[in-house]
């Protein structure tokens, strides 16, 4: 039998999501060549690799050992592409990297451009994730590095503390709701939102009204953080942001910012990875750098004994 990366990765993803639709996804083919390729597999292996069912895909046992094998043979070929990075001059590598809205918008920008720019010749492939795929994706061996809510199952993995996410209520100053030291969700459900088109921090949001069994009544969705403050500002609605975004956004958007006091608005964000030994190089070497400004940040909020 004779399997490409492309087979190894497709497969991967498939048996991480759960989904051909969205293992094709995230491996970049469309549906129709990921399940010709899927076909093509058990094919030439004269084995079944996948049950199928209503809700979904999982692995058969000779499933589980190409699983098994296949990300074994993604963390070889991570850990050729990086000491090849380190002889050879002029070769690029990448890191493939998962984080969540938080992480992606409001920590991982300043952190990230010191450390690229004293290393020229390594990309960053940055996905945005909700914490828990950004946990799947790195037992699967779909990212080497992962910023999530260390709340999420992060059994199996690495962690080193990152930074505090804390969401609040953005409005505007007039607002009833301006004045408070701190609303629940549950008692602002009924409000009128701005929210984000898309991400992994509006999808957490509209998961805890699901829970609660409402839907938001949502206004208008928009691309980024300053366009809910802005918005919310001139009274269009109220939105949920983190506090950093807030506080950036505070003097031009004219708000006012009303912590969360629910316990998932507070979300302590970790860096994980699996084993840090098997890192290559240049991912074990931005590991560390951004675990670094985690655990310095950390000691700075712990009060000494």
């Amino acid at each position: 039998m004779r399997f490409d990366l492309t087979d190894l990765r497709l497969f991967l993803a498939v048996v991480d999501a759960g989904s051909i639709t969205h293992g094709a996804a995230e491996a970049g083919l469309s549906l129709p060549a990921a399940s010709e390729r899927l076909r093509d597999m058990e094919a030439a292996g004269a084995v079944k690799l996948l049950e199928r069912g209503r809700r979904g895909v999982w692995p058969t046992p000779a499933g589980e050992a190409l699983a098994h094998h296949a990300r074994l043979i993604a963390r070889q070929i991570a850990q050729m592409r990086g000491e090849l990075g380190a002889h050879a001059a002029g070769l690029r590598t990448s890191i493939r990297l998962a984080a969540n809205t938080a992480a992606l918008t409001e920590f991982l920008p300043e952190r990230l451009g010191a450390w690229m720019a004293a290393h020229p010749q390594v990309d960053v492939e940055l996905k945005e994730r909700q914490s828990f795929e950004v946990a799947r994706a790195v037992r699967g061996g779909l990212a080497e590095i992962g910023i999530l809510s260390a709340a999420v199952d992060t059994a199996g993995l690495t962690l080193r503390p990152f930074a505090t996410d804390r969401l609040v209520v953005v409005t505007a100053r007039d607002d009833a709701l301006a004045g408070r030291r701190s609303v629940g969700f549950s008692q602002i459900v009924d409000r009128h939102f701005v929210g984000l088109a898309r991400g992994a921090l509006q999808e957490h949001i509209d998961a805890q009204a699901a829970q609660a069994g409402v839907r938001l009544k949502m206004r208008v969705r928009v691309r980024t953080f300053e366009g809910i403050c802005r918005l919310a500002g001139a009274g269009v609605g109220i939105g949920i942001v983190p506090r950093t975004a807030a506080r950036r956004c505070g003097r031009s958007a004219k708000i006012a910012a009303i912590p969360l006091c629910d316990p998932w608005a507070t979300r302590q964000l970790a860096i994980c990875t699996g084993l840090p030994e098997e890192l290559t190089p240049p991912a074990h070497d931005l590991f560390v750098h951004l675990a670094s400004h985690g655990q310095s940040r950390a000691s700075r909020l712990t009060p000494p004994s």
